[in-house]
């Protein structure tokens, strides 16, 4: 029987009805308690109670402790969390926690776990068995789908099919044979022990791009602090460079020291500065590309490395990296 650690920290799956909206109150043990009999040995620990909106890097140096504290003492762990910030939280924890030696899970609900036709009780038995049965890794676990955690997003709000993987499949999916895994393997092969490292650096900022958008506001977020910035670009990288000259303003950021991602707006497949001139002209300029990541990994990608002091070569380089299969290089 494997033995399981479900570390509960609030959210939507543990959340009651109040005079203010719904509120995190129930304990990890009374989720337990409403699966009903499992094939494992779970054991509970309730390190936050928060609505997952109010998660922030605290909380996941916090969370990241947690999991390295206890990865020796069970077979996987659990973490049930609000769906709001779930990708984000599985996207830093890819990072923080290098050759993790367990599998861990993150799941949730769309729906409190005590109401009847709430979405938890599977979402929940699916976190369990893959924690018990997948490779070790971060993962990310809902509506019969188990996803690598840096390649999760949630895209819908209400729907019970809430997540998806994006640019690669799913690491498992639910049928009637079980628990069925992916013949491709996207994971990075693990490299060493596994490490904790929770320095990280969140002054940054991540900025959709519009018609219209001024460059100046840029340079306005690095007067107010900002260290580094990831731009949702159009399609696959493009910006514009008349009138409101985004490339040159990149160019003068970047000669300042701060690095530029260039991502996509569209949630489906890669950015490619290479291929238009509104891209090429930013890729000249230092941009560095986010290839297919998800906004969720860029972002706390490079909120890791200017934790760990890296300059902005040193940035580009590791962006150029597969560190915990969050981007497809070739």
């Amino acid at each position: 029987m494997k033995k399981l650690l479900l570390l509960s920290t609030g959210g939507t799956i543990a959340s009651v009805a109040s005079n203010a909206g719904l509120v995190p109150k129930e304990t990890g043990e009374e989720l337990i308690k409403m699966l009903g009999k499992l094939p494992y040995d779970i054991k509970v620990r309730d390190i936050l109670q928060l609505d997952s909106s109010n998660i922030q890097p605290e909380e996941w140096k916090f969370i990241a402790q947690n999991i390295y504290k206890y990865r020796n003492d069970y077979d996987g762990i659990v973490v049930s969390h609000g769906t709001d910030t779930m990708a984000y939280t599985a996207s830093m924890l890819s990072f923080m926690l290098r050759n993790i030696n367990i599998p861990v899970v993150l799941t949730g609900s769309q729906v409190p776990i005590n109401v009847v036709l709430s979405d938890a009780h599977d979402n929940l038995r699916l976190a369990f068995a893959a924690a018990a049965t997948c490779p070790p890794d971060i993962y990310l676990a809902f509506h019969n789908k188990v996803m690598l955690g840096c390649r999760s997003v949630k895209v819908r709000t209400t729907n019970f099919d809430a997540f998806e993987s994006v640019n690669v499949p799913p690491v498992a999916t639910v049928s009637s044979d079980g628990l069925v895994f992916n013949d491709e393997n996207f994971q990075k092969k693990h490299d060493g022990a596994p490490t904790l490292n929770t320095k990280m650096n969140s002054h940054v900022s991540l900025v959709k791009l519009f018609p219209g958008f001024d460059p100046n506001l840029l340079f306005a977020m690095v007067d107010s602090g900002c260290r580094g910035i990831v731009i949702e670009a159009y399609g696959l990288g493009g910006m514009n460079f008349i009138r409101r000259n985004m490339v040159a303003a990149i160019g003068k950021l970047i000669r300042q020291g701060i690095p530029v991602v260039a991502s996509s707006q569209c949630l489906y497949e890669r950015s490619d500065l290479t291929k238009y001139e509104v891209g090429r002209e930013a890729l000249l300029e230092g941009a560095i590309s986010a290839r297919d990541m998800t906004s969720e990994s860029a972002i706390t990608k490079l909120m890791w490395a200017l934790g760990q002091g890296m300059d902005i070569n040193e940035v580009a380089k590791f962006f150029d990296t597969n560190v915990a299969g969050e981007v497809t290089l070739k």
